[in-house]
């Protein structure tokens, strides 16, 4: 069961995931053409005098004119060519631009430093030279009009350069570090009064983030390494040994390596921000449990005092998208004021986007709003907080032997989506049951807008002399109450037995972030004092909802000691949850006020409660295991889902899917095939009814999704891995052994060639496509569930897929077809179920479907007189057609009178078919116009 949880999950996640990392940007109506000229520019020699080049190039519009510059700096693993997209952008905008690749990467030369200044600090000092040397660029009293940006790694070397060349007139680094040791070694201990949004050691370390940190060195460590270094430098790469070697000790102790915090330490920008002073544009992403929003504050907390820097939050980050294009805008408005002299008024006011929940716990279900303040708190803006107060007893949390199982509260380099993802699974595999400690505010009465780090106090006992915790808040919906006491019908239980209390069965957690503490020197027995920082998130909690604070011993993405230990956990007397609060107004509006909207449906939840415990019980009770649909595969039972606007997207569809079947699910656009898709796999929780995989019932998280592979709206893969590494971390993902991946199968099906060990960013459409259906085949899972599997793929890959799909479901499993493709679905499936409006119209085999006694479709030999057929059969009372070279004979007449006929006039006949186009039998049903059937999306 715990296997499949995890393959539940990871699919549930990957499902959620999108391939958006890269957004295009619209082109201009006038856009001017943008020349490209590449350099080599020599870069700073490695300590033993190796020399380093690195690949450059410049891009204009009219390199006859002298313009202000930009260089743009590529994210880790990438090269000079992730930033061509923004760079013509910026080149059409007006501005010289320079793009690079860092040394260590792609055609550059020289080993990674993690933009240590004595290296990658000082290669960009190189470029600012460069620039001086170039006519295309604006020189002004001997040095360049010049502004430096890029995203994650880009980010860092922005304000490492800006701090080692005071040439550089305005940096606009985003989603990026400020101490790498905080970032991958986090503490969230605090001492003392809660003076800022993060206040915590920035250079103390803490819990190890494996997941990220192997990511991390994963990326940079699959380059080649000269062969005269040995064995240790292939290991590595193209990472500088030393660093290397520090974090190979840490993987393995899963401790930070004294000398690995020294080189972490010198790397980035934590260590020069005072000498920053150029004009500072920090963005940062809200869903980024790499690089979370404490950094871009303890960024903007070290500049200078008189250092002009404003501050966005916005949504994106690690877990969700990198992309400098999706803020060009805001970066474009940053570098026309200090680079091109706009005289347009400073803007130093802090915006930030906060992601809006619904009344039921899930997010996203509306747009964000932007919140405006005239400055950062703390840095223009009077800090403010209230309290909440916290009610709990004193807990034990049992730390397991080995870390295992482990709260999952995100998945690194996998999209980041468990945040947004709301119901029981979410909740359940985040709080473990005897491994975690809640404590829970009163409803709210009042929205809160979360806008930076909340604080709490408790008390920690630990058997053993150390102790690591993580530390999170929850929003829970207004569905469930906690409450703890004896068990009832409804209540979870743990390993014991014990009863945990009822499961919310709407919570989130925003950001998927938590906040680790690792304490040391601890007596066993007694207790110590602690004050944690929560992590910094923006969110806004509805009223109604409740906050809870969650204290668990292990998170899959950190490293845990290997030994067990139990910890008590308890409130600190007379403590409270302390959370910020931000003096903001909502952009293009006044001040944040509770919308009229949101008071009235406040009151209309209290008229409304029966029904809604009625609902509630009804899903609690579609989710017990039905013996009687144990032998089939797939069971869909009165589903229903309408939406806020009151459209009744899926209205009551039932049908089941047999063992060895291919099931095409058919219907126009707007017929509620997406939906049922996505309902299939819990992405969207039904109003009602029911879904059942071999009898299990079926939700977002639940272990029936173990079974089951999919690809629903298209594939999403991490854009700087190869196909092959995709597919292996999806498979780490699910905890299972890699022998069950059968990974060969599913490489075979991907028939992607030398293309599986090329990034997945340079793929089209149809290689796309392909490793997503491969990726959802892995573990040959029973029931394999496709939305529009064909997309992409040339003629002779259509074929090709036809076939694995048909020796798929012949080994006993099932497969069901989403598509608008009527004669695909003719010849791919052998079952179809038709809907139109929500409804389910149809179902039956194809060839029942198909097959018709008054139709006959006649194939002539090709010499033969067509004049004489029609003449022949015409006169038996028949009508005759001629259709795409075949005669098509309707009438009541039998099928043998119409061969003798044709014989008997001399007309050579090669085949009898009775079967009509699968095409009309649907046009029959719907009633649309056959191009209503074209379209690839449908709700």
């Amino acid at each position: 069961m715990a296997e499949h949880r995890l393959r539940a999950w990871a699919l549930t996640l990957l499902l959620l995931v999108s391939a958006t990392w890269l957004v295009p940007l619209p082109t201009a109506a006038a856009a001017e053409t943008v020349n490209e000229q590449s350099f080599t520019v020599a870069g700073t020699p490695e300590s033993d005098g190796r020399p380093v080049t690195l690949d450059v190039s410049l891009l204009t519009t009219d390199p006859a004119a002298a313009r202000p510059a930009i260089v743009l700096a590529h994210g880790f693993g990438g090269t000079k060519n992730d930033s061509l997209p923004v760079g013509r952008e910026l080149a059409q905008a007006g501005y010289a631009v320079i793009t690079y690749t860092a040394r260590g990467f792609g055609a550059s030369g020289g080993r990674i430093h993690l933009d240590a200044p004595a290296y990658e600090g000082a290669d960009a000092i190189k470029l600012v030279d460069f620039a001086v040397t170039r006519p295309e660029i604006l020189i002004v009293d001997g040095d360049p009009v010049i502004g430096f940006a890029g995203a994650s790694y880009g980010g860092a070397i922005s304000l490492v350069a800006a701090a080692l060349d005071p040439r550089i007139d305005a940096i606009a680094p985003a989603f990026t570090w400020n101490s790498l040791v905080q970032s991958l070694f986090p503490q969230s201990t605090v001492t003392g009064p809660p003076v800022s949004l993060a206040d915590v050691p920035a250079d103390q370390p803490g819990v190890f983030k494996q997941r990220w940190a192997s990511l991390f060195f994963l990326s940079g460590s699959s380059g080649s390494a000269p062969s005269s270094e040995g064995d240790e430098a292939a290991l590595c790469g193209r990472f500088d040994l030393n660093l290397c070697r520090a974090y190979l000790k840490t993987a393995q102790s899963g401790r930070p390596d004294a000398e690995l915090v020294r080189l972490l330490r010198a790397s980035g920008p934590a260590g020069l921000l005072g000498r920053v002073h150029a004009p500072t544009l920090l963005i940062q992403g809200e869903q980024d449990t790499l690089f979370p929003l404490d950094q871009a504050d303890a960024n903007l907390r070290g500049l200078p005092a008189d250092t002009t820097a404003r501050m966005r939050w916005v949504t994106g980050g690690h877990d969700a998208s990198i992309s400098v294009e999706d803020q060009l805008d805001s970066i474009e408005a940053w570098f026309a004021r200090y680079l091109q002299g706009d005289q347009s008024p400073t803007d130093t006011s802090f915006a930030v986007t906060v992601p809006q929940t619904s009344l039921v716990g899930a997010a996203g279900d509306s747009e964000p709003t932007t919140l405006v303040a005239p400055g950062y708190p703390g840095r223009g803006v009077a800090t403010d907080t209230e309290t909440l107060g916290l009610a709990g007893d004193r807990q034990s949390v049992l730390s397991p032997p080995g870390g295992t199982p482990a709260a999952l509260t995100s998945l690194p380099g996998t999209g980041g989506a468990l945040a947004a993802a709301a119901g029981i699974a979410g909740y359940g595999l985040g709080v473990l049951p005897g491994r975690s400690a809640t404590f829970t505010t009163t409803p709210l009465t009042a929205p809160r807008a979360l806008v930076g780090s909340g604080r709490v106090q408790l008390e920690v006992t630990s058997s053993t002399a150390t102790a690591t915790l993580f530390v999170s808040l929850w929003d829970l919906g207004p569905d469930t109450v906690p409450t703890r006491g004896a068990p009832s019908a409804d209540d979870t239980a743990d390993a014991a037995g014990q009863s945990t209390g009822p499961q919310p069965s709407s919570a989130v957690l925003p950001g998927a972030a938590v906040s680790p503490v690792r304490l040391s020197g601890l007596t066993p027995g007694q207790p110590r004092r602690i004050e944690v920082a929560l992590p910094t998130v923006a969110a806004q909690v509805p009223v109604g909802h409740r906050l809870q604070v969650v204290v668990s011993s292990t998170d899959q993405a950190y490293a845990v000691p290997a030994a067990a230990a139990v910890y008590t956990v308890q409130l600190a007397p007379e403590t409270a949850l302390t959370l910020p609060r931000l003096r903001a107004e909502a952009a293009g509006g006044g001040r944040l006020q509770v919308p009229l909207a949101l008071v009235i449906v406040v009151g209309a939840l209290a008229v409304a409660a029966v029904a809604a415990l009625v609902v509630f019980w009804l899903r609690r009770r579609a989710r017990h295991p039905r013996a009687d649909l144990a032998d089939l595969p797939l069971a869909v039972e009165g589903l229903v889902k309408t939406y806020g606007d009151g459209f009744r997207a899926v209205d009551g569809v039932s049908f089941t899917a047999g063992r060895g079947q291919v099931v095409g699910l058919l219907g126009p656009n707007g017929a509620g095939k997406t939906t049922t898709m996505r309902m299939l796999v819990g992405l969207i929780r039904p109003d009602s009814g029911a879904v059942y995989v071999a009898g299990e019932p079926m939700h977002a998280g639940a272990d029936a999704l173990g079974e089951v592979g999919a690809l629903i709206e298209g594939p999403g893969f991490l854009p700087h891995l190869t196909g092959r590494e995709n597919l292996a971390a999806y498979w780490q993902a699910t905890g299972r052994p890699l022998e069950d991946a059968y990974l060969d199968e599913a490489l075979a099906i991907a028939d992607l060639g030398g293309g599986l060990d090329r990034r997945v960013r340079g793929y089209s459409q149809g290689m796309r496509q392909r490793l997503g259906i491969a990726q959802a085949m892995l573990g040959r899972p029973q029931l394999l569930l496709l939305d529009e599997p064909t997309n992409g793929l040339d003629p002779p890959q259509i074929l090709a897929m036809r076939r694995v799909l048909a020796d798929y479901a012949a080994g006993g499993r099932t497969v069901l077809i989403s598509s608008h493709l009527l004669a695909e679905v003719e010849h791919s499936c052998s079952h179809v179920v038709v809907m139109n409006r929500g409804r389910v119209v149809l179902t039956g085999s194809v060839a029942e479907l198909t097959a018709r006694d008054d139709v006959t479709l006649v194939g002539l030999a090709p010499d033969a007189d067509h004049a004489a057929a029609q003449a022949a059969l015409t006169g038996l009372g028949l009508v005759v057609a001629l259709e795409d070279g075949l005669l098509r004979v309707s009438g009541d007449r039998p099928r043998a009178e119409i061969v003798a006929a044709l014989v008997g006039a001399r007309v050579g006949v090669e085949s009898v078919d009775g079967r009509r186009q699968l095409e009309e039998v649907f046009m029959g049903l719907v009633g649309a116009p056959a191009a209503a059937t074209s379209g690839a999306a449908d709700d």
